[in-house]
């Protein structure tokens, strides 16, 4: 049998009431929307420009701190309490579980991403707005957090911890982010490597309102490399 979209439903429904009934989910995304409000008003305000270099420049580097903290309790907190048994002995498949599980965590960053289009919509009454840059950053950013929500998920499964789970994601998230930041120090015959390794590099190319069927190849594979480990790490948990 196939994957069940009704068990997906299921899941998904069930992670967004989770969310939605603890107050840690409203503080992450509050705490990310004022955070995100202070880098566009700085622009303006402080440094005199009418432009969204800033705020869409800083974005990526708030995913590698509150991505983590969204879904380090994903299966962290079923592995705790003892949850994950349970759901192994229901008609679900482990695939459906981290998929639902991996669609809550992203729905939540997706609103707080669309929320930020505020921003750029009030820039459209304060000056000239590149709709490219704003079409090309914000589709990055949708398949930025994609990928690191995918590893966020994956991170959770890998322990009972939550703080673990963070630190780890954490650790993923800020090593492919600062791949790019590292070129002058490396080899020259693996810079090209390394340049493809980062995931700012591909979002830097998407965000330019230039969509390249290889940086979409590179993020849809670090979504499923990191989808197929956790099916990996449940799958390893079943024959405990």
């Amino acid at each position: 049998m196939g994957i069940s979209f009704d068990n997906i439903k299921t899941i998904l429904r069930r992670e967004l009431r989770g969310y939605f009934n603890s107050p840690i989910a409203y503080i992450v995304v509050v705490i990310f929307l004022i955070i995100n409000g202070w880098f566009f008003a700085s622009s303006i305000f402080l440094i005199n420009e009418v432009t969204l270099d800033n705020f869409l420049g800083n974005m990526p580097l708030l995913f590698i701190f509150f991505i983590p903290a969204m879904t380090m309790g994903l299966f962290s907190d079923e592995i705790k309490s003892g949850t994950i048994e349970i759901l192994a002995t229901m008609p679900l498949k482990d695939e459906e579980i981290i998929i639902g599980k991996f669609l809550s965590a992203f729905s939540l960053m997706a609103v707080a991403i669309s929320l930020t289009l505020i921003h750029p919509i009030t820039l459209m009454f304060l000056g000239k707005v590149d709709m490219g840059q704003v079409i090309g950053s914000y589709s990055g950013l949708y398949l930025l957090s994609a990928s690191f929500v995918s590893a966020g998920v994956f991170c959770s499964a890998l322990t009972k911890n939550q703080i673990v789970a963070f630190i780890i994601s954490f650790i993923i998230c800020f090593v492919s982010f600062m791949f790019g930041k590292i070129l002058s120090f490396v080899p020259a015959f693996i810079v090209s490597f390394i340049e493809y390794l980062s995931i700012d590099y591909h979002f830097g190319n998407i965000s330019k309102g230039i969509i390249d069927s290889r940086d979409l190849i590179y993020y849809f594979s670090v979504i499923l490399f990191f989808y197929y480990m956790t099916v990996s790490v449940l799958g390893s948990r079943r024959w405990k």
